[in-house]
């Protein structure tokens, strides 16, 4: 059975139990995909000293997962058309769990493999998470998207918060405060097997999440685009993203969103630290963001799920990266150093949910859904890529913050206008290039 159907399946007879699971196990799997990358800047001292390595190679544990997303995303829709979404799902936790223990032991070997190994795992949740709310929450994409994100960020905040206090305050070390996190994916797989029997089982929990109306209106509007892709003289599997420039709008607003915020995810913490601050602060200054960035996620999501065009929202958040980017640059050592923290977290999680919102927004099944994603997240991805190591570099080579924080501006500035060329309304089937 093909697992991006959007044809109606068997109604269950238990929907807001089914409904609760679904959503207890998309929260989980969410909760993975931040918190072994996130828990990193904070440590990069004393990765750093402990490993005897630069700057750049440092910034490589923050750029090779995103490496890891650019090559395997657009492998991932075609692993969940055979296999199913969530045997998919279930098995890049497995491997995400071996990755985050890996990189603890062996030293710099075991270090970079593992970030390496658990980017690939990542990038399965990144494309296909999407695809499956779009999937089974055809009429809650927004708030959905909403809970996804915000599980996503808690956890990215939590881990920055706490990986001083766990490698220094408890004595665990950098390796300890790292290792802790294969935890939670114990956690995500044990929560996630009720999907695997129902995997097997050949059905769609979409069929049982949904109401009959819900799954009604699914399946006719899939029809109608079908029927008005044959009209056009193509099949709506035909349809090829890489000939889009909706897509391509689409990607690059991903890839410039997460250019910035994983610059700041691997450097905030030493910039506030050559400011004047200590590394247990600067760690929680990180985590600071992030705790900005997760109700705006939810906000975000919603907003965009009820507006047509989200030219204002991309707009809004995009101001406030530049606003806090500023800040940095001009007062980072000031009394107002909190304030250009939690502005930078508004707009970046504005900026984020939107580029999630996108992928359903701007296509018309959940197949289209998950290719847009696997297309964006991976040339997004790979531009992104460049950032940290980029980033630590320029500081290397110039001893300070200033160049490469007027660097993340200038992106900040294309990623709007980007982002305001994607936002319109409108479909990738209407703008693929025959």
């Amino acid at each position: 059975m093909n697992q991006l159907s959007t044809k109606p399946t068997q109604h269950s007879s238990s929907p807001n139990r089914t409904v609760l699971i679904l959503m207890l196990g998309i929260a989980l799997l969410a909760a993975n995909l931040r918190a072994p990358l996130t828990s990193v800047g904070p440590l990069v001292s004393l990765m750093r000293d402990s490993l005897h390595i630069s700057n750049t190679l440092a910034g490589m544990m923050t750029t090779l997962p995103l490496f890891a997303f650019a090559l395997f995303s657009p492998l991932v829709p075609g692993l969940a058309r055979r296999f199913g979404m969530e045997r998919v799902l279930f098995g890049s936790v497995v491997i995400l769990a071996a990755g985050i223990l890996l990189r603890s032991w062996s030293g710099s070997f075991g270090l970079f493999l593992g970030t390496a190994i658990l980017g690939l795992s990542i990038s399965v949740g990144n494309v296909l998470i999407p695809s499956l709310i779009k999937r089974e929450f055809p009429r809650q994409v927004g708030v959905m998207t909403g809970v996804y994100t915000v599980s996503m960020n808690t956890f990215a905040a939590l881990a920055s918060g706490i990986s001083i206090p766990l490698a220094v305050g408890l004595g665990l070390g950098w390796t300890g405060a790292l290792r802790i996190w294969a935890v939670l994916s114990l956690i995500a797989m044990f929560c996630w097997i009720p999907q695997l029997r129902r995997n097997s089982q050949g059905s769609s929990v979409a069929g049982e999440s949904i109401t009959r109306e819900a799954k009604a209106e699914t399946y006719r509007r899939s029809e109608e685009v079908k029927h008005r892709n044959r009209a056009q003289g193509a099949d709506a599997k035909s349809i090829n993203m890489w000939k889009s420039s909706l897509a391509w709008q689409v990607t690059l607003y991903m890839g410039l969103q997460s250019m910035v915020f994983y610059c700041m995810v691997a450097w905030l913490p030493d910039i506030l630290i050559q400011a004047g601050m200590n590394s247990g602060q600067a760690g929680w200054m990180l985590s600071l963001m992030q705790l900005a960035l997760i109700p705006m996620t939810f906000v975000g999501s919603v907003l965009a799920g009820r507006k047509a065009s989200q030219h204002s929202l991309v707009t809004f958040g995009s101001v406030c990266v530049i606003i806090g980017l500023a800040g940095l640059l001009l007062w980072g050592g000031s009394g107002l150093t909190l304030l250009w923290i939690i502005i930078l977290g508004i707009g970046g999680g504005f900026t984020f949910s939107l580029a999630m919102m996108l992928f359903s927004l701007r296509t018309e099944n959940a197949d289209e859904a998950a290719r847009l994603s696997g297309m964006a997240q991976s040339i997004g991805y790979l531009l992104a890529a460049f950032g940290p190591m980029f980033f630590g570099y320029l500081h290397d080579l110039t001893a300070n913050w200033t160049m490469p924080l007027i660097i993340l501006i200038a992106v900040a500035v294309l990623c709007w206008l980007t982002g305001f060329c994607a936002s319109g309304d409108r479909y990738i089937s209407a703008t693929v290039k025959n």
